[in-house]
């Protein structure tokens, strides 16, 4: 996949999220918070007016720290992927 089917193979993910209804698990949100910023280069501080919720933010962005923009978007689309194949 190069860069361009890349880019709009995680828009498409993107919006697939977002337009669903349903609640998801909140480990799952999570990942997607940390690889979603990774992958759009936005390093902004939590802003959650919970501070356990910025606690698990910023435990979740610690985790991909390592990993490169493009394999963010990868594993975001994966995630969204594996998720409506298999929990439905």
């Amino acid at each position: 996949m190069n860069s361009e089917e890349l880019d709009i193979a995680f828009k498409d993910a993107v919006e697939r999220i977002n337009n669903h209804k349903e609640p998801f698990p909140a480990d799952f949100l999570l990942r997607l918070y940390a690889y979603y910023k990774k992958a759009t280069d936005n390093y902004g501080r939590p802003s959650s007016r919970k501070p356990i919720i910025n606690a698990f933010k910023t435990n979740a962005l610690f985790q991909a720290k390592n990993i490169s923009k493009e394999e963010a978007k990868r594993t975001y689309i994966e995630l969204v992927d594996n998720y409506f194949l298999y929990r439905r």
